[in-house]
């Protein structure tokens, strides 16, 4: 088998599940933490966008026909800032250019201002089924620090009025803030489980290049956690989800059974992925493909081409395999080595060092799986590059 192509599981075209994200890469204002692609514009052209996210989805669509889409992910930027009326036509279309599973997710992320919390009614109507609430923390002064736009208060009348319209919530908290302390999130997440959604994202707050809080940091006016007190509070977070039955799936993410994100876990699991919209990212029968990030430059090469991508790049058989080595240990699950190896025709690890990481208690070989153990999250990169063939 040739080395430096793909090979993918044979499937036929209709039983390859797809997932669809669709990137609105606008916000009110920028959060200090954040590296995601998003802008701020005094005003956004609601027409010219719903129109230029739907032939960006139509191209994607012509190069994958005859796929059954699993699920969908409005992601950004705030895509609670589109109009339902936006959300409604990118479903519409979606479902027209595949088949559907018939329990489809469709998750949308919503910051938790009034304003887009009074949009949830029409949001469900068009079609959204799950919600993904960027709280961020219950703590004002956190608040404030994060840079969010919302009050708790605010925040919590956002969740309630959620959980009324979508039958799936999610939410999500970032944690190990330089005040933070075992005590105070211990209380923070207590809290959090309280509220009786099924799935939480809980992120450690990570210094990411070019960011406000990059640059604070170069000053010398941010000083993040210890690396220590950030293990604890990781430690913390598994034992308070775990006992209330919400254990991690994925590193940062935790869910009751059968709550998991069905979008995230294809990129987890390294399935196909369509990505629309200004910086998106998508892989798709061994493409790589990534979308003009800013908000101009991505509606020019729409005109001139049709679609908005700015690189298509085949992957190697070793950059696949790579890749799903990496997305596969963040889940509990794990990953099964045969199957990957069968799949890419190379190796995905080094055998010697595998069996080195069992015996030091930071993998589990179950049944064919290998799965980190909670000695192992706790170092998943240091495995990683341990682990590379």
């Amino acid at each position: 088998m040739p080395h430096d192509r793909v090979t993918l599981v044979t499937l036929s075209p209709a039983s390859e599940g797809l997932a669809l994200y669709i990137h609105w890469p606008f916000c009110v204002s920028k959060c200090p933490y954040c590296d995601f692609n998003s802008h701020v514009r005094a005003q956004i052209d609601q027409n010219e966008w719903r129109a230029a996210l739907l032939a960006d989805l139509a191209h994607e669509a012509r190069l994958l026909p005859g796929r059954r889409l699993t699920s969908i992910f409005f992601g950004g930027g705030t895509p609670s800032l589109m109009e339902p009326a936006t959300v409604a036509a990118l479903i519409e279309a979606a479902s027209a250019h595949w088949s559907v599973s018939d329990d489809m997710e469709i998750t949308l992320e919503a910051n938790p201002n009034s304003v887009e919390a009074a949009r949830f009614a029409n949001l469900a109507a068009a079609g959204v089924n799950r919600v993904s609430l960027g709280l961020q923390s219950l703590d004002d002064e956190a608040l404030h620090f994060l840079g969010r736009a919302h009050s708790v208060d605010e925040g919590l009348a956002a969740l309630e009025t959620a959980q009324r319209h979508f039958g799936r919530v999610s939410f999500d908290l970032i944690y190990a803030l330089p005040k933070d302390d075992e005590a105070r999130w211990s209380a923070m997440l207590r809290r959090a489980l309280s509220f009786g959604t099924t799935h939480l994202s809980l992120y450690q707050l990570t210094i990411e290049p070019g960011t406000r809080f990059a640059a604070l940091h170069a000053a010398g006016k941010l000083q993040p956690l210890g690396s220590d007190e950030a293990a604890g509070l990781f430690e913390i977070t598994q034992q308070l989800t775990d006992a209330a039955g919400l254990p991690a799936y994925e590193i940062s993410n935790h869910a009751a059974p059968g709550a998991e994100s069905r979008h995230n876990l294809t990129y987890w699991r390294y399935g196909d992925y369509a990505g629309v919209g200004p910086g998106a990212h998508g892989r798709r029968s061994g493409v790589r493909t990534v979308r003009h990030r800013k908000p101009e430059n991505f509606l020019s090469g729409l005109s001139r081409n049709g679609y908005g991508i700015v690189e298509e790049e085949p992957l190697t058989a070793r950059e696949a395999a790579d890749e799903a080595l990496v997305m596969g240990l963040r889940l509990r699950e794990g990953i099964d080595i045969a199957a990957l190896e069968s799949r890419f025709g190379v190796p995905l690890l080094d055998p010697a060092k595998a069996a080195a990481l069992i015996r030091s208690g930071h993998l589990s070989d179950r049944s064919g799986k290998l799965a980190l153990t909670s000695e192992g999250r706790l170092v998943l990169d240091h495995i990683l590059g341990e682990l590379a063939a």
